[in-house]
């Protein structure tokens, strides 16, 4: 009997064709699993890519037609004539006053700031304080939200004003003028009180 074992098993060594018999269920059983998230993945980014080529000349168009509007807005507020001696700046001044919680736990604590823009020559001073005015809200809104963002460490000594004030007037212009030129040159406190 242990000879009819040893012989079955030498012929089943030897047949090629039971070998390969025990092979074959494996490896379809691995091609058919590989195969769904092949092609799911194929799909997807067949998709994505179809996506983008459809979407991107939109897009562009857009971004050169919001980047031509602003263009456009910032011709509208230059001034018509620049003399040689009408190289300084001008001030706006009509911004409300702010007054904003800080950002101070257990006490209540705020701060009281008026603020000066000094504007480019560039821009006509009537077109400019009219355009300004417009975009006063939007700029007091940000004002306050900025300042009850600081603590009173924050707002302590001349070296952190100055970072204020270069914030303050890069946000500005961010927000009045993105996408070009910035035009507020300085930002001035006209008070700036701490209770």
């Amino acid at each position: 009997m242990a000879d009819t074992d040893e012989t079955k098993e030498q012929e089943k060594k030897d047949d090629p064709k039971a070998q390969k018999g025990d092979k074959k269920p494996f490896i379809k059983g691995l091609l058919s699993k590989m195969t769904i998230p092949v092609v799911v993945v194929f799909l997807a980014g067949a998709g994505f890519g179809l996506g983008r080529f459809f979407a991107g000349p939109a897009e562009t168009e857009a971004a050169g037609t919001a980047e031509q509007d602003q263009a456009d807005k910032m011709d509208d507020l230059k001034a018509d004539d620049l003399a040689a001696d009408s190289q300084e700046t001008w001030y706006y001044e009509t911004l409300d006053p702010v007054v904003a919680n800080l950002d101070e736990p257990g006490v209540t604590r705020y701060v009281r700031a008026s603020l000066v823009l000094e504007i480019n020559a560039e821009v006509d001073q009537k077109k400019g304080a009219a355009f300004i005015d417009e975009k006063r809200h939007i700029l007091t809104n940000w004002l306050n939200i900025f300042f009850a963002s600081l603590s009173l460490e924050d707002i302590r000594g001349d070296r952190n004003l100055r970072t204020i004030q270069s914030r303050i007037r890069d946000a500005f212009n961010e927000k009045l003028f993105p996408d070009a030129k910035p035009q507020i040159e300085h930002i001035l406190f006209r008070e700036f009180a701490v209770q």
